[in-house]
């Protein structure tokens, strides 16, 4: 019995405490009223004038008839009978990746007819055999061997040619 004697004194207690708090808080808003009255009788500050807006000087393209410094025709693109890529040349699937991510996982058939299997990162096995591209620097199969896959790169020199780089794709050991 004491146990709920106790628990109703406690939450008495709590109840008149409430009810205290809850008095305190309505007290008068006289002060509060002036206050408010006394910021709004004071007079506004004066607003800053607004910056001057500069005056820019105009300016007039005059080159319009002058050549185009990144037109092929003068950058020296155009001439020259070196390598460069086919632009119209239709892109193979092997193409969209580096040929870093390209792993040889081996062959199939012999001598001429030998086909190279190429597991690209999408985890597809694809078939190479000499004269298809794959990697992104436009790598052109020359050979299919057992234990590796030979090809040519198209590089650019840097001064608007392309330089034919020889690469290579070899069976790894596990």
């Amino acid at each position: 019995m004491r146990l709920s004697s106790l628990r109703r004194v406690s939450g008495l207690l709590a109840l008149l405490l409430l009810c205290g708090l809850l008095s305190a808080c309505g007290g008068s808003r006289g002060d509060l009223e002036k206050w408010v009255a006394e910021v709004k009788a004071k007079p506004a500050p004066p607003l800053e004038p607004l910056p001057v807006m500069q005056q820019f000087e105009t300016f007039e393209y005059t080159a319009q008839n002058m050549r185009d410094p990144f037109d092929q025709a003068f950058s020296g693109e155009g001439s020259g009978n070196g390598p460069r890529p086919d632009p119209g040349r239709r892109k193979q699937t092997l193409e969209m990746f580096s040929l870093d991510s390209l792993k040889l996982v081996g062959s199939l058939g012999a001598g001429k007819g030998l086909v190279a299997l190429v597991m690209a990162p999408d985890k597809v096995t694809y078939r190479v055999k000499p004269g298809d591209y794959m990697g992104q620097s436009d790598g052109r199969v020359t050979g299919v061997y057992e234990d590796r896959v030979e090809l040519v790169e198209l590089v650019p020199d840097g001064a608007g040619g392309w330089l034919e780089r020889p690469a290579k794709l070899a069976l790894e050991d596990n």
